[in-house]
């Protein structure tokens, strides 16, 4: 089992020094055994209360967090198993109230069991209270990051922890919807866990108690800084632009040319990478996503790596745009597939809606989108990512309505013809700028 830290001292771990300043408790008696007269209520508080000194189970305050200042709540477990009451629910509005009022992100610590049963539906519905102030917070423009600890099940979870924009978790942490006396039997542990989190692209990242502030950290001056605008990257392959279509079509296939690591790694200082769809998937081999810092600011990014770009992969780049679109952070897209994942699974798990959240990020969007293609452009599952008005092309990609070789099939051409379908759908970067299509072709700068 990991280690379970006290609220004080998770915010020790994450807060600069003594930079952590509680906020007051807002008013509010609290009535004999609570709202529901349950007998041995007000023992059992009591008793919590004597044994963590604290009397709530959440902490709520300021601090500095690697010198992002921030709206801490860290939820004391230790306090009738971090459950959420009548009382708690008016701790957390007054935390996020106050992080409106300043400007502030928000960083709630989770380690709780869910609602209070001594306090019946009333505490049930305090995850309403703390949806509704999420979403204020949301529609203000300012981030949330939660942290999971151990352990993180039910409302609390669902509301404080997968309600954030950014998921981290610390190892090993059990979190789950369900908590550990109320699972089927035979439930398999290991899918509680945070480490299965991520892997169903429900959490962003596992990080070690040790990593935590200097993490926590990063991603708040990330989120915090948007930069104006995302210029397009130099070019990093081939300096000249290809003769013919079928030689824009070889270049962009070939394994030597750089991908879409390379391109980020130049472009960026230091990034972070938002991991998974949230609803059960995620594509790392097909998809990156992410905030990344560029001369002191943030830009936002999604990238395709070459591969064919799965459903999961699509829903994770919608929600990084949505996401940067909220922060007022511009976004690089990277275009790189040779289309759309389309077998049987990638229809299942659906491609077609996955690819139109895309397009509809993209249309949406009230940051400045910039879009360079850097190898393949096939078709929609490639368009989906471009910016109309606003998209580039490296010497060595192409971008196309359908592969050459599928055009070629459905014409019923020879295979000896496919050559000349490449030329005849005009492919090439140069063609695309004659066209319209793109706006120009970004040149490596030369040694």
């Amino acid at each position: 089992m990991p280690e379970r830290r006290s609220a004080r001292e998770m915010l020790a771990l994450v807060a600069d020094g003594a930079s952590f300043t509680e906020l007051p408790p807002p008013l509010g008696g609290f009535r004999a055994n609570g709202p529901l007269a349950w007998e041995g209520y007000d023992a059992a508080r009591a008793a919590a209360a004597e044994r963590t000194g604290e009397d709530e189970s959440v902490v709520c305050g300021t601090a500095g967090v690697d010198g992002t200042r921030a709206v801490l709540i860290a939820f004391e477990f230790g306090f009738l198993g971090g459950s959420l009451g009548e009382r708690t629910g008016d701790r957390l509005e007054a935390a996020y109230r106050h992080a409106r009022a300043h400007r502030l992100p928000v960083v709630p610590l989770v380690a709780t069991g869910g609602s209070r049963m001594q306090e019946g539906m009333l505490a049930l519905t305090q995850l309403q209270r703390v949806a509704r102030e999420s979403a204020l917070t949301r529609e203000a423009g300012l981030p949330q990051i939660a942290v999971l600890r151990d352990p993180t099940t039910g409302g609390g979870w669902a509301t404080l922890g997968a309600g954030a924009d950014v998921v981290l978790a610390l190892p090993g942490a059990q979190v789950g919807f369900a908590g550990s006396r109320v699972r089927p039997p035979d439930a398999d542990p290991a899918a509680y866990t945070a480490e299965a989190q991520v892997a169903a692209g429900s959490a962003d990242a596992v990080v070690p108690p040790g990593e935590l502030r200097r993490t926590l950290g990063l991603w708040l001056r990330l989120l915090t800084s948007p930069a104006r605008e995302a210029p397009a990257p130099h070019a990093l392959g081939a300096p000249a632009l290809p003769e013919t279509g079928w030689a824009a079509v070889l270049r962009a296939r070939s394994a030597e040319r750089p991908r879409a690591r390379a391109y980020l790694d130049t472009y960026f200082t230091r990034r972070v990478a938002v991991h998974g769809d949230r609803c059960g998937g995620s594509d790392p081999e097909g998809m990156l996503c992410g905030f990344g810092e560029r001369d002191g600011r943030t830009v936002a990014y999604a990238a395709q790596t070459g591969a064919a770009t799965r459903p999961a992969g699509y829903r994770t780049a919608a929600r990084l745009i949505r996401l940067a679109d909220r922060l007022g952070i511009p976004v690089l897209t990277l275009v790189d597939t040779p289309g759309a994942a389309n077998d049987a699974e990638a229809e299942r798990q659906g491609a077609g809606a996955a690819i139109a959240e895309v397009f509809g990020a993209v249309a949406a969007a009230r940051v400045p989108i910039t879009t360079l293609v850097i190898g393949e452009g096939g078709s929609g599952g490639a368009l989906a990512l471009a910016a109309p008005g606003n998209t580039w092309a490296t010497p060595d990609s192409y971008f196309s309505v359908i592969a050459p070789e599928l055009a070629a099939a459905i014409l019923k051409r020879a295979p000896e013809e496919v050559e000349a379908t490449a030329g005849q759908l005009r492919i090439r970067p140069q063609d695309l700028v004659e066209l319209g299509v793109i706006r120009g072709v970004m040149y490596h700068p030369g040694p």
